[in-house]
């Protein structure tokens, strides 16, 4: 499968972004979804998850509360709704796939293996 992010960008602090991936294939309800962000220095971290079904759900919790991952199986695309941003939510944002119909939503980057180019977001204090 192939991602593809899109929609990161700058933003004030307290303002919103919504981040979306787009998945190629036809087996993209097969995959579990991630999203994982990255500053320079540091190692790629995980931000949210969500089942082959959308049933379930996983957040850091620097994000909960705030963040919220959706999906669209019938458009084939992941989202990352993400209110009340911070400066410190400023990364490289990415989006991961695995093969999995489990009922976890996995939350370990080692456990994704796909992963697309990564889209920025600034937020601004």
């Amino acid at each position: 499968v192939q991602l593809v992010e899109s929609g990161g960008g700058l933003v004030q602090s307290g303002g919103s972004l919504r981040l979306s991936c787009a998945a190629s294939g036809d087996t993209f309800s097969s995959y579990a979804m991630g999203w994982f962000r990255q500053t320079p220095g540091n190692e790629r971290d995980f931000v949210a998850s969500i089942t082959w079904s959308g049933g379930r759900t996983e957040y850091a919790d620097s994000v909960k509360g705030r963040f919220t991952i959706s999906r669209d199986n019938t458009k084939n695309t992941v989202d990352l709704r993400m209110n009340r941003l911070k400066p410190e939510d400023t990364a490289v944002y990415y989006c991961a796939a695995v093969v999995s119909r489990g009922a976890y939503a996995p939350m370990d980057r080692r456990q994704f293996d796909y992963w697309g180019q990564g889209t920025q977001v600034t937020v601004s204090s």
